[in-house]
């Protein structure tokens, strides 16, 4: 073998990267055609209009003058005069929340108020004393509530496990207005010095409150105490045949949510199947999704032992079947008698807004109360009537508001 062939082959010489001499003019030239070409302008998006905020109360919703008075049939002004007699002082005496009324308005209607057993003196009082008035166009949605009977005890143990609690001491009410100033919760409890929401249902049920001697008693069944809360009072059937009757105390400051429309809204509930009957069935049938479904209404009712006559309502007089109706206080005057134009005969009349509800919200919607028992249970758990809704104030009300009259 070759010298030449052992000897490994010299590497190709590298050329010299030649220098850009003209690299300022080029880096000038690209900054110029940069500055030449068209400059991309983001797109504006415009906000939409926010929207009106939502009328809190009657007078910022609109009123008009109803019909005349004399609409009222006197066979209604004097089946509701009981009603209406034991409201007088409440009426006369507080704020109206809804801004239609003043105390002394009812007052010195009130204070011409006839003896009973005199019909035709109360119907010639009715009539000359007040006058009818619509919120908004009158469109009234109803329902029913009555006092249900459950099963419970005074005392835990097997087959009583559900507890009744009294209002806690730590569930700290603000008012209303004094809350929305400081822009704090209405009810809640205290967390280094802060109003923080209150235990909502699930965390009540898996024992927030256990241990705490806020018992009153045991219910027996969770659906049937469930419907209870709704209704914000009812019966405990004792073992022994005793009734133990427990009202509404308080309320945890969670939103209501009506478990009836969500079902529906999920394809649970078919035709005919909404009513609290068909609601109840399918909870039974479904324990594990029922549970589940019954804490999404995060609201959840406190109690305390009743033993006056019948349950009380939100003026804290006991409540009068098929002539008591719920209402939101902000949209009709707590004490004052509403007319009810149905597509339900049996809830049409004259009715005294005595109670309120977690689910009773905004103009024209009411809740009838009828009374205890099967027979209750069953008109109020199938009631949904609509129809009108008229609101019975003392007469100057309209000409004090400038109300217009009807189209």
């Amino acid at each position: 073998m070759s010298e030449s062939q052992r000897r490994p082959a010299a590497p190709p010489r590298r050329r010299r990267a030649k220098p850009i001499r003209h690299l300022p003019s080029l880096i000038a030239m690209l900054v110029a055609l940069a500055s030449c070409s068209p400059r991309i302008v983001p797109p504006v998006t415009t906000p939409p209009p926010a929207e009106p905020p939502k009328p809190q109360t009657a007078a910022e919703t609109g009123v008009r003058a109803g019909p005349a008075i004399d609409t009222v049939a006197p066979t209604e002004i004097e089946a509701a005069h009981a009603a209406f007699r034991i409201s007088c002082p409440a009426v006369s005496k507080r704020q109206d929340a809804s801004g239609l009324t003043r105390p002394q308005d009812w007052a010195a209607a009130c204070a011409g108020l006839p003896a009973p057993g005199n019909g035709a003196a109360l119907v010639a009082w009715f009539r000359s004393a007040f006058e009818l008035i619509e919120v908004a166009d009158g469109t009234a949605f109803v329902t029913g509530y009555f006092e249900p009977e459950i099963a419970g005890s005074r005392v835990s143990g097997p087959g009583f496990e559900v507890p009744v609690y009294r209002k806690p001491p730590d569930l700290v009410e603000v008012d209303a207005a004094a809350a929305a100033a400081a822009g704090t919760l209405r009810r809640g409890r205290l967390e280094n010095g802060v109003i923080v929401p209150y235990y909502d249902r699930t965390e009540i049920e898996d024992g927030a409150l256990a241990g705490r001697g806020l018992e009153i008693a045991w219910a027996a069944d969770p659906i049937d105490f469930f419907f209870l809360q709704i209704q914000g009072s009812g019966r405990l059937r004792l073992p022994d045949g005793g009734v133990m009757r427990i009202g509404y105390a308080g309320q945890n400051g969670r939103d209501y949510v009506g478990i009836g429309k969500l079902m529906k809204d999920r394809g649970l509930l078919g035709p005919g199947q909404t009513s609290m009957q068909g609601i109840v069935a399918w909870l039974r049938e479904h324990p594990e999704e029922g549970r589940a479904i019954m804490r999404e209404n995060k609201s959840y009712v406190f109690f305390q032992e009743l033993t006056g006559p019948g349950p009380l309502g939100a003026l804290g007089l006991p409540v009068t079947p098929r002539r008591t109706v719920a209402a939101d206080p902000k949209f009709v005057p707590l004490g004052a008698p509403v007319l009810l134009q149905l597509d339900r005969p049996e809830a049409s009349g004259l009715w005294v807004a005595q109670d309120t509800g977690g689910a009773i919200k905004g103009a024209n919607r009411f809740d009838t109360f009828w009374g205890a028992g099967a027979e209750a249970a069953r008109v109020a758990g199938g009631m949904q009537g609509k129809g009108r809704a008229l609101i019975v104030v003392p007469k100057g009300t309209l000409a004090r508001l400038g109300a217009p009259a009807q189209p």
